[in-house]
This record gives structure tokens, C-alpha cells and sequence, in this order.
């Protein structure tokens, strides 16, 4: 039955879900330390980007959705040790936040880098990926018992499979996410008057996760080549 669960784990890795783990969040974790901006520095880019970046992406978020929360809120974390991230998560209303640490503002290099990733965020809400998150995760648990209890699986086991349904659920398309708020968020860039030319150099920092099974992000130049397609085809900068 193990080796069963395994297949199945393997199996649902290839149906037709797409999910991205909440919090949405740029894995920097592992980023190289960068010349970024002082801390003093970091905190006047932000409140600069954030005035411009915000009203264009409630915009954006007005015009494509129809009675989505488009009232962000963007806010450091007070917390000095929090691991560089961020990321778009909801409050209790429902309120669509984005978070960045303060170790994440010391990645930053420019303004540039980081309205492409306030935007990138913002982006994560505007397509709606929490909530496809959580409706394709519990598809997919769903599926997974279902497919273990006509194996002749134990309750123990059919509660097994949708806890590994979920876990796969949760990661077996994730990139696709990434890609999508990555060419929304060169747009929401753009508009707020940076560039996103400039902005995608983030990317060269990253460690690349290429193309490891179950991984939730995407190899960095197919990130890179999202977004410069999108460059190209709307005539950005």
C-alpha cells in the first residue's frame, strides 16, 4: 500500500490543478547577499514605491476581477529577524495584504527591483491564487481518497492518501501561478511607472530552483523570458 501511495502521489502530480502554497512569496531565503539599499534608504524607497505601485494595482484589480477586495494593504513586517520575503496573504475581512520583511528590503538593489516584486504580489490576488489554492488542494485530497478507498485502502489509509493529495495538490502547478503574476506584475510595473526591464535583474540573484519535482517555483530564465515577452508584446520598458 506504501509503494500504492507513492504512485499516487506521482499520479496526481499530472492532473489538471494548479495551486501556489499561501503565503504567496519570492523564495530569497537563500539570496547571495547584495549591495542593497541602507535600511534607512530601504524604508524611503518603500514608502515611494508603495504610493505609486498601490492605486495602480487596486486599478488593475477593479478592472479585472468583479466583487474581489482590491483595497491593499502593504506593510513591512515589525519583526527585524523575519527571513527575507514576500508576500500576498488575507486578512480576517478579507483584505488583500503584502507583506515584506525588513531582511527583504535590504535585497533590494532599486526602486525598480522592488515595484516588480510589490507588484508581482499584487498580482498573486488580482488572478485569484489563494482561493484557486485552496479549492484545487481539496479537489485533489478529494480525488486522492477516493482513488485509494476503491483500492480497498483502510479508512488509515484513504486519510493517508488526502493528506499526501493535498501535499501534491499544493505544489504540482504552482509555477504556472508564478509565471501568471509575473506577467501581470511587469504590466502593474510598468503602469506605476518604473521598469520592469530593470526589475527582472532580481531574478539574476535568485537561486534557481530549475526544475525539481514538486517545486513551487519556476527555473529563473523562464521567468525572465515571461516577463520580456510581456515587455515585448505590450511595448513596455
Amino acid at each position: 500500500m506504501r509503494r500504492f501511495l507513492c504512485l499516487l502521489a506521482f499520479a496526481i502530480s499530472a492532473c489538471d490543478v494548479a495551486i501556489e502554497p499561501a503565503p504567496q512569496s519570492v523564495p530569497v531565503a537563500q539570496t547571495p547577499r547584495v549591495q542593497g539599499l541602507a535600511p534607512a534608504q530601504a524604508r524611503q524607497a518603500f514608502a515611494t514605491v508603495t504610493r505609486r505601485v498601490e492605486p495602480v494595482a487596486e486599478r488593475e484589480c477593479r478592472q479585472r476581477t468583479q466583487g474581489l477586495n482590491c483595497d491593499f494593504l502593504i506593510r513591512i513586517d515589525p519583526n527585524p529577524n523575519a527571513a527575507p520575503n514576500a508576500y500576498q496573504s488575507l486578512d480576517r475581512s478579507g483584505r488583500p495584504v503584502i507583506t515584506f520583511t525588513q531582511r527583504m528590503l535590504g535585497q533590494i538593489a532599486n526602486q525598480d527591483e522592488l515595484a516588480f516584486v510589490m507588484s508581482h504580489e499584487a498580482a498573486h490576488h488580482i488572478r485569484g491564487h489563494l482561493a484557486r489554492q485552496a479549492q484545487n488542494s481539496a479537489l485533489v485530497s478529494v480525488g486522492a481518497g477516493l482513488i485509494t478507498a476503491l483500492a480497498g485502502g483502510s479508512a488509515a489509509t484513504v486519510s493517508t492518501a488526502q493528506d499526501v493529495g493535498g501535499f501534491v495538490g499544493a505544489r504540482s502547478y504552482s509555477k504556472d501561478f508564478e509565471l501568471e503574476a509575473d506577467e501581470l506584475g511587469t504590466i502593474i510595473t510598468h503602469k506605476s511607472g518604473y521598469r520592469p526591464s530593470v526589475g527582472v535583474r532580481f531574478f539574476n540573484r535568485l537561486p534557481d530552483p530549475g526544475d525539481r519535482f514538486l517545486g513551487t517555483h519556476p527555473a529563473n530564465p523562464d521567468r525572465v523570458r515571461v516577463v520580456q515577452s510581456t515587455i515585448d508584446r505590450h511595448g513596455l520598458n
